[in-house]
């Protein structure tokens, strides 16, 4: 997923759509939000925000 969205960001750089500075910040934005989802994908229910002792239980 994160290829399509670097993939776009220069697309939208080079066809004039997107500053750099736009670009950047959709990538980042969209970047993160993917990241979040498969986070909560992996841990349904989770919602503990931070380091976890080792050795410790999720969710």
């Amino acid at each position: 997923m994160l290829r399509v969205i670097v993939d776009n960001a220069i697309e939208s750089v080079r066809s004039g759509g997107a500053s750099v500075e736009e670009a950047i910040l959709h990538a980042a934005v969209h970047g993160w939000y993917e990241g979040h989802i498969q986070g909560e994908d992996k841990c349904p229910g989770c919602d503990f925000r931070g380091w976890l002792p080792k050795n410790s239980k999720r969710g």
